[in-house]
């Protein structure tokens, strides 16, 4: 499903409406299958399984990221890794700390990043410095290319993508 924030994430919920597992792609490997798997009748509790994974995704965005969204995104890495260059920053060279930097890492806490500063931000997340990734998002934020404005955000509702009901077949394997 793409949930509120505009993440795109996976359940796997179990019969008892229980997450299976967190890991993405442990999902995306259980659902793996060849051209030629044939296809099995709907579960009479599929769509109540998908209410409880649709409702899982929304509490596990709540809090494992709240407005930052998940731990591997461009929004949350980000934040915490220049949040973390600010904190050591403040505490051993106070006087080089910029209010520039408290603002872009407020904005991008606040307000969804645009895209093409996704985009930007993770190729710069790839380097090793945060000080690469301040100056991104500080050349982002002064061109007004980091992140909407609370005008420019439309309130969006989770969207479900995709649902298939995964079960054993007779060897025991998921199919």
């Amino acid at each position: 499903m793409k949930t509120a924030e505009g993440n795109d994430s996976l359940a796997w919920i179990n019969k008892k409406g229980e997450s299976v597992t967190q890991s993405q792609i442990a999902v995306l490997r259980a659902a793996e299958c060849q051209l030629d798997t044939p296809g099995i009748p709907k579960n009479p509790q599929h769509h109540s399984l998908v209410e409880q994974g649709v409702r899982h995704l929304i509490q596990q965005e709540k809090t494992v990221g709240g407005q930052l969204g998940r731990t591997s995104g461009a929004k949350y890495r980000s934040y915490e890794r220049l949040k973390k260059y600010y904190d050591d920053k403040k505490k051993h060279e106070p006087l080089f700390v910029s209010d520039e930097l408290e603002r872009a890492i407020t904005d991008i806490y606040r307000f969804p990043l645009r895209q093409s500063a996704t985009d930007s931000i993770n190729r710069q997340l790839k380097q090793a410095f945060p000080m690469t990734t301040w100056r991104n998002g500080d050349g982002l934020r002064s061109e007004d290319r980091l992140s909407l404005k609370e005008d420019e955000i439309e309130t969006q509702e989770p969207r479900i993508i995709c649902s298939m009901g995964l079960f054993q077949n007779d060897g025991g394997q998921v199919k």
